[in-house]
């Protein structure tokens, strides 16, 4: 009898251990695509253009044109750039004084604006730069037309990926899961059958193994989420200059569907398994 339920504990400990490993990949998958929105706003925000004005133009006026442009939705940051800062900094870049060798300096002062990540993108921006080409103080409007495509172009694709990564991952998870479940529903194959043989319904056969698969569900899930949150932790310390991965509100999320998927899976999973016994004729349990 010891034996018998050591291998029952055994084979408990197997599944939720299994179905654990599974669910970090979803978790993991999960992670990436509550992040990627996040991520992909962070390299859109470096995304900007240079709105030179007029050599005419007076600093109070510039700043003030740069407090009504802070107002605007497309507007994440602005800095006003004078002259001499201009000057100072591509001295900096050329590597030598072209104030001496030309008599006098060209620049123009200038406001950089960062945008609002919804707003990065050439429609916008074209749209944007017809506006402040209206206002007197603006010369010109510059940004580099061919960056800014290139990274819409490459977050769509990288988005595109997530997307056939996701459900793949989601379908390979599902089939790991019911594998799972069903190894474990096998050896109680003669058990369920012999049951249907006398009269019970098919709920009463199937509740037990439900609840069972709901537990290893939960606690295959918990161990995920665990093992996720101690990753997210020591990821976070290396990239946490970079971008926040410590969001409470989409680490929340993410354990939630660990667990719900967790709990979904295995459910459905024992409910066929089971169901594909009771459907069987007595001589194929043997196959």
């Amino acid at each position: 009898m010891t034996g018998i339920k050591k291998r029952v504990t055994g084979s408990y400990l197997v599944s939720t251990l299994s179905i654990a490993l599974v669910l970090v990949v979803v978790g993991i998958l999960a992670f990436i695509l509550l992040n990627a929105r996040q991520i992909s706003d962070h390299v859109k925000q470096n995304i900007g253009f240079s709105i030179i004005v007029k050599d005419n133009v007076n600093e109070a006026e510039i700043k003030k044109m740069q407090k009504i442009l802070d107002t605007k939705s497309f507007v994440a940051s602005s800095v006003f750039v004078s002259k001499e800062e201009a000057a100072t900094e591509f001295k900096q870049e050329l590597g030598e004084d072209f104030e001496e060798v030309l008599g006098y300096n060209p620049l123009l002062p200038s406001v950089e604006i960062k945008l609002n990540p919804v707003y990065a993108n050439n429609d916008s921006l074209a749209l944007i730069e017809k506006s402040l080409l209206k206002n007197e103080l603006v010369q010109e409007v510059s940004y580099q037309k061919s960056l800014v495509h290139m990274i819409n172009e490459n977050v769509r694709r990288i988005s595109i990926i997530l997307l056939i990564a996701g459900a793949a991952l989601m379908l390979i998870s599902f089939t790991l899961i019911r594998n799972t479940i069903h190894l474990a529903v096998y050896s109680q194959r003669f058990l369920i059958k012999t049951m249907q043989l006398v009269g019970a319904k098919p709920f009463f056969i199937c509740k037990p193994f439900i609840q069972n698969s709901v537990w290893f569900g939960f606690f295959g899930s918990m161990f995920a989420n665990l093992i996720l949150l101690a990753a997210i932790y020591f990821l976070q310390k290396e990239v946490g200059g970079v971008v926040n991965l410590m969001n409470k509100e989409l680490i929340i999320v993410m354990v939630v569907f660990v667990m719900v998927c967790g709990i979904l899976l295995s459910l459905f999973s024992s409910w066929m398994s089971v169901t594909k016994y009771l459907n069987k004729d007595v001589n194929d349990l043997y196959g």
